[in-house]
């Protein structure tokens, strides 16, 4: 037997209930706003200003994205889930890439392994650089932050033998930068960013056996650590040689203090440029961070951009003591002449 009417079985939302019906509300927007802002900022490109640091960690955001969109999904908000999705979408796009490997130019040429590293002004462990080069058998070296005392503890511990061509402009602090090969090394240069006042780019023409010639750069652009050094940062970066897809082969490698999600970064790939982690599914892999032990989860900034005509065979990253930096080691094969 039912005691009571229809109405009984039916109760009115209490003021309580409208309060935590409010709260669940705000937190889902809460949660979904910055992901939002986010997606648009790296989308549209307005990297300037604070965002520019921030930019760097687009790959956690996306992460974080994914539970923002669980959060409003669960608690029923369908706007804010809307929002979130379109969010998630939009950084997951620009994100997973870098962690999937893509199709490579069939080439038959010769292989070349390619190995870059900041030295954070000399301190990098000269005896862990020079067994990598031993190792892995590499053939072309481009350093940064690259100091007279370097210069020599390399060369001590071997290199000068292992990589006898070169172009080097050791200086005393972090502006200075070095190519080291295997085969003879010509068009030499060294050119200074900021004006002529900023960390140096040495360069030089490799002439690699049963391969057309490759100009290789040690880039190193200025690093956006204040607000005052943004513009500067844009400046070098806008003024890395382009590729020349249409001319020579062409590969810039080094510390770049962007990641992908700078825009300035996908402006110089969109030259003719490959980065060679991205192409390898490894481009999610950090290569800085933390530093002077903050709490900064690694950022990769570190690159190794090679010519589209060029294939990338693996790329792999390792420790060096004393460096904030690790490594970069691009395995390449080079198209035929």
């Amino acid at each position: 037997m039912i005691v009571g009417g229809p109405s009984s079985l039916t109760s009115t939302p209490t003021p309580g209930w409208y309060r935590s019906a409010r709260l669940g509300t705000a937190l889902c927007w809460l949660a979904v706003a910055p992901t939002a802002l986010w997606a648009t900022v790296r989308l549209v490109g307005l990297d300037r200003g604070p965002l520019v640091q921030a930019l760097a960690f687009t790959p956690y955001v996306a992460g974080f994205s994914m539970l923002a969109l669980a959060l409003t999904l669960a608690l029923r908000r369908w706007c804010p889930a809307a929002v979130a999705a379109l969010a998630a979408v939009a950084l997951l796009g620009a994100v997973v890439p870098r962690a999937l490997a893509a199709p490579q130019p069939t080439t038959a040429g010769r292989p070349v392994r390619l190995l870059t590293a900041n030295l954070l002004a000399g301190s990098g462990d000269a005896r862990t650089l020079v067994e990598l080069v031993r190792r892995y058998e590499v053939d072309v070296l481009t350093v940064q932050e690259f100091t007279p005392d370097a210069q020599a503890a390399l060369d001590q511990l071997g290199l000068d033998r292992l990589l006898p061509h070169r172009q080097l402009h050791a200086e005393i602090g972090t502006p200075g930068s070095g190519l080291y090969s295997r085969w003879p090394v010509t068009d030499v240069g060294v050119r200074r960013n900021l004006n002529g006042w900023g960390f140096t780019q040495a360069y030089g023409t490799v002439a690699v056996p049963g391969a057309p010639p490759v100009r290789v750069e040690s880039a190193h652009p200025s690093a956006p650590y204040a607000l005052d050094q943004v513009d500067a940062w844009r400046t070098d970066l806008t003024a890395q040689p382009p590729a020349t897809p249409n001319g020579g082969l062409q590969i810039l490698a080094g510390d770049f203090n962007a990641t992908l999600d700078h825009s300035p970064l996908r402006a110089l790939l969109r030259t003719g440029y490959v980065d060679a982690a991205d192409a390898t599914g490894k481009g999610l892999t950090g290569t800085w961070g933390p530093y002077d032990g903050d709490l900064i989860p690694p950022v990769t900034i570190d690159h190794v951009l090679v010519d589209r005509r060029i294939a990338v065979r693996s790329v792999r990253v390792f420790a060096l003591p004393g460096s904030d930096h690790r490594p970069v080691l691009a395995t390449l094969t080079l198209p035929t002449p």
